[in-house]
């Protein structure tokens, strides 16, 4: 599914105009890149979260060069979803 497929979906069961739920949709997910990029999470009851997740420093290989490089501590932003979320899944996928 597509972001415009989303949009026409949720227009045709709130009844509201596919601009509005546009901006809407627009509008939470800059919410969203902004609340991981300032380190706080976002919490959905009967969703899931949007968390950043630490990876620990690591040394990896440039295989063109021949070199090792150390890749330093960093974050990177993570969906978990919640328990109501992955049974819902989990009986209705076919």
């Amino acid at each position: 599914m597509t972001k415009a497929e989303a949009i026409s979906i949720i227009a045709d069961k709130t009844g509201v105009d596919k601009a509005n739920v546009s901006i809407t949709i627009e509008a939470f997910f800059e919410t969203v890149k902004e609340t991981l990029a300032s380190g706080d999470a976002i919490y959905v009851r009967g969703f899931g979260s949007f968390v950043n997740k630490k990876r620990a420093e690591k040394k990896a290989r440039n295989i063109s060069q021949k070199t090792t490089v150390t890749v330093p501590e960093h974050f990177i932003p993570s969906f978990k979803p919640s328990k109501e979320f992955v049974e819902q899944v989990k009986t209705n996928v076919k």
